[in-house]
């Protein structure tokens, strides 16, 4: 039996976090989504990346704050000099 693999591309990736493969495009394009890496011309994550992009969402109710935030996959507008 093989081990599981180190690096998912992005289809097996979106499949793992239960989103679709242009998903996680748009949230590798906006900056939104978990590290990626890119080997030659390819784009693979780490499982543990995934895990840890994840449990910044994970909350124990509605009223629950959490740890970190998993924002949408659109762009975000960012202000320059933390104005």
């Amino acid at each position: 039996m093989l081990p599981p693999p180190l690096l998912l591309c992005t289809k097996e990736a979106a499949r793992f976090v239960s989103l679709s493969p242009r998903t996680m495009e748009k949230h590798r394009s906006h900056g939104t989504g978990p590290a990626y890496s890119k080997l030659g011309g390819r784009v693979v994550y780490r499982i543990a990346d995934l895990q840890t992009w994840v449990a910044l969402g994970a909350r124990t109710s509605t009223s629950d704050v959490g740890v970190g935030v998993v924002y949408p996959a659109k762009a975000r507008f960012r202000t320059e000099g933390g104005a």
